[in-house]
């Protein structure tokens, strides 16, 4: 992949933080201890940007004063957060996006309704993007690839990978993610969700990863996007 020139005659290292899978719900005691989890775990390791790559919440129907905490604890995380919308809640009229005032806190961008497939950090020379689901039926997570635009390109999807999916037994909804689609987006990195694992996928050059959800994977993933041009991909515990 080919990146324009650093435009910060000084540049610096561009430190991200992507988890996925937080479904934040009502079943539990604390519907929202996974996603202040993960908030502080960013706040811990010196994030400029967290990325939710889908299903931050477990269904649309959850009651408003959950929604208004998770608002909080996103609130709270003063650093910026783009969320992309999932399966479990995708952007229909009744989202959990458009009932609670999540789309309303100042340091959140969620893809598909407060910006429409790219958020711009003009500070970090980056451009992240991504397609929402807008409904339950079945979209390809990495359709029409974005033109790069910055020095640093990271894309989202949230949906299922198959190395190289049979289109005559495709099941519906499944969200494919292939490696040639995953080639096609030559970004930086490939910050993936739906998958409760966290796992590198991919067979060629571009950097894609699924972070695992904060239950079961216990992790974050740190992507260092360094000053010398290096994408740097660690796994970190949360913090608790």
């Amino acid at each position: 992949m080919t990146r324009p020139p650093f435009s910060d005659p000084t540049p610096r290292d561009v430190v991200l933080v992507h988890s996925s899978d937080v479904h934040v719900d009502s079943g539990s005691e604390d519907g929202t201890a996974a996603l202040r989890l993960v908030v502080m775990t960013a706040r811990a390791l010196g994030a400029d940007v967290l990325i939710l790559a889908g299903d931050t919440f477990e269904h649309n129907r959850l009651p408003l004063d959950l929604l208004d905490q998770a608002a909080r604890a996103l609130e709270e995380a003063r650093l910026p957060v783009v969320i992309l919308p999932g399966n479990h809640d995708p952007l229909i009229p009744e989202s959990a996006f458009h009932r609670g005032r999540i789309a309303t806190v100042p340091n959140v961008s969620v893809l598909g309704f407060t910006h429409d497939e790219a958020v711009h950090f003009p500070e970090f020379d980056l451009e992240i993007w991504g397609h929402a689901h807008r409904d339950y039926g079945n979209m390809e997570p990495l359709r029409r690839p974005r033109p790069r635009r910055t020095r640093w390109q990271v894309a989202m999807a949230h949906g299922h990978y198959e190395p190289a999916p049979d289109p005559l037994a495709r099941l519906c909804p499944s969200w494919l993610i292939s490696d040639d689609e995953i080639a096609a987006t030559g970004a930086d990195y490939v910050a993936l969700g739906h998958w409760n694992r966290a796992i590198k996928v991919g067979a060629g050059p571009v950097a894609a990863y699924y972070s695992g959800s904060p239950d079961l994977a216990a992790t974050v993933n740190l992507v260092r996007l360094t000053a010398a041009g290096d994408v740097v991909v660690t796994r970190e515990k949360l913090k608790s």
